[in-house]
């Protein structure tokens, strides 16, 4: 039996991939701010893994963080930071000769949008350090981003079908097809499919992570737009009345918690931006929410502090990310506290 996780889960560790003068960042020292609140965050909770480019970025990181503790970098090579989408996913098994698997999923750059070479070879570095040296792994040859994909931990999954269904990803596979490799990879026994376009700049082809998340077993909150001059309105209701006739699996209505779009935020050649509040990451005790210096963030820490009782809301400044067409779920994974990591 495999079993995929909910997030708010406990956890062993964060990782993230810091940001390099060789990346696509324009606002790097923008970009280092959000990462240092980011950093020291985590680590008031839990252990943290940066991913840095060599000894040079490991001593850069290490003077910008001053000493922050809980830390453990691994030096690697990577294309982008998003790391919710190349870092392996971990499983729980039932199996007589492992209770865990890492799973490595082939990355193609988003549907070939971008340079992935390096990012796609990344878990296998990973795997090779001492920090995993041990640990059941697998690699599938099945592209596939863990921003596409919600757990409730119980079997049920969400995702959306103009990413795992697009012809850039899988094009020989038909929806049964891969319907049944998440049920045989990722032990899912039930799929929630939604059928909804992306947020304007997002160019992942509509991960579910900037649209609905799971927060329990029978909440889901998700981005909402309540402007009928936004081009996002239609869209966005029409997701909404998906999401109202999704059923738990005890046959109930979920409870859906609504979070508010952002004023539009738009680069230096005027494309809006994918800024959204679904993108928060869970950690130990406490829950991240992107912020993006906007009167909707106060709405979205309020609406999420009601959904995760028992758990710090943090406003963590991610304005400077979404230049780059992420948010701070998508520049973050989390290991389990089933995986025994070798600090």
């Amino acid at each position: 039996m495999i079993r995929f996780p909910a997030e708010w889960e406990p956890q062993s560790a964060v990782v993230i991939a810091w940001p390099h003068h060789t990346g696509d960042f324009t606002n790097l020292s923008a970009v280092e701010d959000s990462y240092h609140f980011i950093a020291k965050t985590i680590c008031r909770f839990q252990p943290l893994i940066i991913i840095c480019k060599n000894g040079e970025h490991q001593e850069h990181i290490q003077t910008v963080l001053n000493q922050v503790e809980r830390i453990h970098f691994i030096q690697a090579d990577y294309n982008d930071i998003w790391v919710r989408d190349t870092v392996f996913i971990s499983l729980e098994w039932q199996h007589p000769k492992a209770k865990v698997q890492l799973v490595n999923f082939r990355f193609n750059g988003w549907g070939n949008k971008y340079p992935h070479d390096a990012d796609n070879k990344l878990n296998l570095t990973l795997f090779a350090h001492p920090i995993f040296k041990g640990q059941p792994t697998a690699t599938l040859d099945l592209v596939f981003e863990g921003g596409s994909i919600e757990s409730d931990g119980q079997g049920t999954v969400m995702t959306t079908k103009n990413c795992l269904l697009n012809p850039n990803r899988n094009p020989d596979l038909s929806e049964q097809a891969i319907a049944s490799q998440l049920q045989n990879y990722l032990g899912a026994k039930r799929i929630l499919w939604v059928e909804q376009q992306n947020l304007a700049g997002d160019d992942t082809d509509a991960h579910v992570d900037t649209l609905a998340r799971f927060c329990d077993v029978n909440t889901i909150a998700y981005t909402a737009c309540d402007d009928s001059e936004d081009p996002h309105y239609q869209s966005l209701k029409n997701m909404e009345t998906q999401l109202k006739a999704f059923r738990t699996e005890s046959g109930e209505p979920y409870r859906l918690v609504a979070l508010p779009l952002p004023k539009p935020i738009h680069d230096e050649d005027g494309l809006r931006l994918p800024a959204n509040y679904s993108n928060f990451l869970i950690i130990n005790d406490a829950v991240m929410v992107p912020v993006y210096d906007d009167p909707m963030d106060q709405v979205a820490l309020e609406r999420l502090a009601t959904c995760f009782p028992n758990r710090q809301v943090i406003a963590t400044p991610c304005r400077p990310l979404v230049h780059q067409y992420g948010s701070l779920h998508c520049a973050s994974m989390q290991i389990p506290a089933f995986v025994n990591l070798n600090f």
